[in-house]
């Protein structure tokens, strides 16, 4: 073999970029539910540090957390989930405020039961401070005593009427 014609076993020029590692230019936050709840810290959250134009509160503003009830209310329903949006931050503390209501999966799985209808309706709302929510309801048949039959469907007439009748609620 030529002496130098290996170009792979030479030595490169371009020093190596240093590795550093990404959590070093972290910080973390609080998070701080609204006062509605009793207990008020939810958890800590990661950014990256302030650098130049890009400034950490507003990396923060706008991420959604995700929390049972039962964990903001020392309480053991832990069906119902709350999302809260940050909204403000001060120091090392993000303050959030509601943005949204769920059950889980396991509890709308519980309800919905072979032999009968679902039925579903949504609404928008606004109340009286300027806030828009968006209701989804969802009810279900059922059977009548002493019924022999085994099913408790309803038709599609009766569910669009039960469903225009929550909407008038």
């Amino acid at each position: 073999m030529a002496v130098g014609k290996n170009k792979r076993l030479s030595k490169r020029k371009g020093n190596k970029k240093k590795l550093v590692d990404p959590f070093t230019k972290k910080e973390w936050y609080d998070v701080k539910a609204p006062s509605m709840f009793t207990v008020r810290d939810i958890g800590k959250t990661l950014v990256t540090r302030t650098t130049g134009t890009k400034i950490a509160a507003d990396a923060l503003k706008g991420r959604v957390y995700e929390c049972a009830l039962a964990d903001l209310n020392d309480d053991e329903n832990a069906f119902r989930k709350f999302k809260l949006i940050c909204e403000d931050v001060q120091g090392k503390y993000c303050y959030t405020n509601f943005h949204g209501m769920d059950m889980t999966r396991d509890k709308l799985c519980s309800l919905v039961r072979k032999w009968q209808t679902l039925i579903e309706a949504n609404v928008d709302v606004k109340t009286t401070d300027g806030y828009l929510l968006r209701v989804f309801c969802f009810g279900f048949t059922k059977r009548v005593n002493k019924q022999v039959k085994k099913t408790a469907y309803a038709q599609s007439s009766q569910i669009r009427l039960s469903a225009r009748r929550w909407l008038t609620l």
